[in-house]
């Protein structure tokens, strides 16, 4: 790799790249699909291939190829070059970037039991017993489980000394039990929606016990279908991890996006209400028991890794203390725009793309004092809502309505009876400012998103999510109609 990315960087720099990176990088892929005890698909795919940025009179050039040859070097950095002059001749502002230390070393995920090493048959084995022990449950309706797992090696080298090597591996699964009665239909998911993600070997999936899981959310499956619908009106709600984890990452995650608030994802994936006057005022995001991080070196978040894709070293940032808005998610180019040096949160979805702003692993850190069950313990009258089943959120990321799986009614302290198709609604900050309670560390984990897409062209970013659960006051449930 060294013999390419060299070669890349200085046909660059020759043809007058002011500044050049090359990444390298190889992706593996698998994937398993079953449906009603019955295997339904196997997937595993490779690609590999390698891209070269430059910046040429101000301006950005990016190109990419999956030969892997010192001649192709030669003509893909040429060509960024080409495209990034071109780029220049339409430029409203120059790009500048912050200064940083060239960046050097290697990371990789620890992993217990590499997935990529262990027999198919075993992972398919795994999933179909979950897959058959929520379909046995009486009366549901068919079932789906799915498994997937993803390694991704790269290798980073840029003009102004910096070569890193990563080696950085995903994994996940879900078991999903449906229900249907007529026109009714309810779903309830374990361990989340779209399944249980994080950074690891196969030995997170041997935590998550999806066997030991299944039947009793089928069950709740089922229950479901004569539940209640979910009351409408203003409550107290309380958001386990399972959703809370949705919540700041539609929230919170995106709209602390730099690029957005300059525009730049306004085509797409929208803008932000989080505009730069309001950093330099102290807006109140949330209560005082609210502190968001994008922190790159948790371990086991599929937002951890050793550099971002500009060789920014992993690093941990602060978005929201103690209720105050204090930051963004920034790249090398947007961070001195607000007099700041980068947050390292540019990545890319492999080699032909070029590099976004994307979450790293966006946290609400727990307050101690309170459990997750002295928090229901505390509360009187209001809902648990727990796994997220839709969203909804606007370009602004300020009005939100989310739907869950299952509420539960929380009276005198304790969990009760089960809602249906529960809802809920509200404003980003007025949200945040009405929460009352976190969970301490006793309840907090990192979880991950698979498929969190922005860019044009698509790109699809792993970010993770730690959350301990949190409750909030005065919150609008039971909205639409069923």
């Amino acid at each position: 790799m060294r013999d390419l990315t060299d070669r890349a960087l200085d046909t660059a720099a020759r043809l007058g790249a002011a500044y050049a990176d090359c990444r390298v990088v190889s992706r593996q892929e698998e994937s398993i699909t079953v449906k009603s005890g019955r295997l339904e698909g196997v997937a595993s795919g490779e690609s590999e291939g390698f891209g070269v940025r430059v910046l040429v009179d101000g301006a950005w050039g990016f190109a990419s190829s999956h030969r892997l040859a010192l001649d192709e070097a030669d003509r893909v950095a040429a060509l960024a070059v080409r495209i990034a002059r071109a780029s220049a001749t339409a430029l409203r502002d120059r790009v500048a970037l912050d200064g940083r230390p060239p960046a050097s070393g290697r990371f990789e995920t620890p992993i217990e039991e590499d997935p990529f090493a262990l027999p198919l048959e075993r992972k398919i084995g795994d999933l179909l017993a979950a897959d058959r022990a929520a379909g046995a449950v009486k009366g549901v309706s068919f079932t789906e489980s799915s498994y997937g797992a993803l390694r991704e090696s790269k290798t980073f080298a840029a003009t102004d000394g910096s070569f890193t090597e990563q080696v950085i591996t995903h994994i996940g699964a879900a078991v999903e039990a449906n229900a249907i009665e007529g026109d009714e239909h309810q779903r309830r998911s374990y361990p989340d929606a779209g399944g249980g993600w994080g950074a690891g070997g196969y030995e997170l999936i041997r935590r998550l016990d999806l066997l030991g899981n299944a039947e009793r959310h089928a069950e709740e499956a089922v229950a479901l279908l004569a539940a209640p619908q979910c009351p409408a009106g203003m409550t107290t709600v309380i958001l386990d991890p399972s959703q809370l984890y949705n919540q700041v990452h539609e929230s919170c995650g995106h709209p602390t996006e730099l690029d957005r608030v300059y525009g730049t994802e306004a085509s797409y994936a929208g803008t932000s209400f989080l505009t730069t006057d309001k950093l330099d005022d102290g807006f109140r995001y949330g209560s005082d028991l609210v502190t968001i991080v994008a922190d790159a070196t948790s371990p086991g978040g599929m937002g951890t890794f050793g550099w971002d894709d500009e060789g920014v070293a992993a690093q941990a940032v602060d978005l929201v203390r103690d209720g105050i808005f204090v930051g963004y998610q920034t790249s090398r180019e947007t961070a001195p725009r607000i007099g700041r040096a980068s947050g390292g949160a540019m990545r890319a979805d492999g080699w032909n793309r070029i590099p976004l702003i994307r979450m790293t692993n966006i946290s609400l850190l727990p307050v101690p004092g309170m459990s997750l069950d002295d928090i229901v313990a505390d509360t009187d009258d209001g809902l648990y809502l727990t796994t997220n089943r839709s969203w909804s959120i606007d370009d602004r990321r300020l009005n939100f309505q989310f739907a869950t799986e299952v509420a539960y009614e929380v009276k005198g302290g304790k969990l009760g009876r089960l809602f249906r198709n529960p809802t809920y609604t509200g404003i980003t900050y007025e949200f945040w400012r009405s929460c009352d309670a976190v969970g301490d560390a006793s309840s907090w984990v990192m979880l991950g998103t698979p498929n969190c897409g922005k860019g044009e062209p698509s790109q699809l970013a792993h970010v993770g999510h730690g959350v301990s659960g949190a409750r909030f006051r005065n919150v609008q449930v039971g909205v639409g109609k069923w």
